[in-house]
């Protein structure tokens, strides 16, 4: 007989697990409030990074460089390249020290054999001129870019839905289903009860809501995110303004270069703000477009006077050390959860749904060690530089 999983939510954790669960010959159900992709779901937005660089951390940059060569099959599978490989540059303000996130980066990558480049102050005004004279050194890194990330998750949608995956949008899961100390299902807002061999809980930031033991280990943080519409896109095409990040670790601004539209989306991976991702205050604040405004003006000042045509704040399910939560809960059988994004997820999603299925099936990977179930840890740092802070 063949083992049943409900998978509580379509994001991209979500979704790719439902494709290697149904890979391996799980009868798979994907439940999610919908609509899918969710408009309020991290997953979503016109794009997400795709990078390699992870600063000292060799880990991370070992299973992105696996992640890459997936996003390029994808590509060549999909009718339409949704993979868009710019290149990524890091770019800094002080020339790159030892300990800094540029210079660790710079370092393990040409370790790695990767061939980066580095970018003296003049190299920088001459390959990306919108950038200001404050920067002064970095490097560009051909591998990476952009995804266009909304459109991925309902490309995978209509993948596990072809490969069989059972998709219920419409169902706000309101509590697990549990018998003797086993999960045994979910149970919907509207009273629909969904049974299974296994849960998988993939709701990010709405995982507190189902595995309320979870919520001493979880939060939701919210992160204004905008789009720029320059009157002339011209000069923030990929070739002159790729994927990048500006003096990450102390601005904790990344951005893109203009898509198809001209949009030009700029976004800020720092503290953020903790919110529920229900909020009715999930807008970018009066003080977030000034301190944006103030970091354009530094920057690019090019882009200082472009007219702010939407605005968003993009809700992570942190984990308190920023590495994600994929494992079996030890305590009832019958539930996995995987969650805890933390801002850097996405890039990971073509080797995220084998991590997931692994843990579900309680394989022996060394990766997983990174991720397992750790209620408790409370490191005064995280994993992304440009998060850094006492907690």
């Amino acid at each position: 007989m063949t083992d049943e999983v409900a998978i509580v939510g379509c994001g991209i954790f979500g979704v790719t697990a439902a494709l290697a669960l149904r890979g391996r010959g799980y009868a798979v159900t994907l439940l999610d409030p919908g609509p899918i992709p969710h408009p309020l779901a991290e997953s979503t937005d016109i794009s997400k990074v795709v990078r390699m660089d992870y600063g000292a951390d060799e880990t991370y940059m070992a299973l992105m460089e696996v992640a890459l060569d997936r996003w390029r099959a994808w590509n060549a599978s999909w009718e339409m390249p949704l993979f868009h490989e710019s290149g990524v540059t890091f770019l800094s303000r002080s020339p790159l020290a030892p300990g800094g996130f540029e210079h660790e980066s710079l370092g393990l990558l040409r370790a790695r054999g990767h061939p980066v480049e580095r970018l003296d102050a003049r190299a920088i005004r001459t390959r990306f001129p919108a950038w200001s004279e404050a920067y002064v050194d970095g490097y560009f890194n051909p591998a990476g870019g952009w995804v266009e990330s909304g459109r991925v998750v309902a490309q995978l949608v209509g993948e596990a839905e072809r490969a069989g995956v059972r998709l219920l949008p419409g169902r706000k899961p309101a509590r697990l289903l549990e018998e003797g100390g086993r999960v045994i299902g979910v149970v919907s807002g509207a009273g629909e009860t969904f049974r299974a061999d296994w849960v998988l809980c993939a709701a990010g930031s709405w995982t507190p809501d189902l595995v309320p033991w979870l919520s001493p280990e979880l939060r939701a943080v919210g992160q204004p995110v905008f789009h720029l519409a320059p009157e002339d896109p011209s000069p923030y095409r990929a070739e002159r303004f790729p994927v990048f990040g500006a003096d990450i670790a102390h601005t904790g601004y990344y951005g893109f270069c203009a898509n198809a539209e001209g949009v030009v989306k700029i976004a800020n991976h720092g503290v953020g703000r903790r919110m529920h991702p229900d909020s009715t205050e999930r807008t970018v604040t009066a003080d977030e477009e000034a301190a944006f405004h103030e970091f354009l003006r530094g920057t690019f000042p090019g882009l200082a006077s472009a007219p702010i045509v939407s605005t968003r704040v993009c809700v992570y399910c942190d984990t308190w050390d920023e590495h994600f939560w994929i494992a079996r809960d030890p305590d009832r059988e019958g539930l996995a959860v995987a969650t805890g994004g933390s801002g850097h997820g996405f890039k990971f999603a073509p080797v995220l749904g084998d991590l997931i299925a692994d843990a579900l099936e309680g394989a022996d990977d060394p990766v997983l060690a990174r991720f397992r179930w750790r209620p408790g840890m409370r490191p005064s740092r995280g994993e992304e530089a440009a998060r850094f802070h006492a907690r």
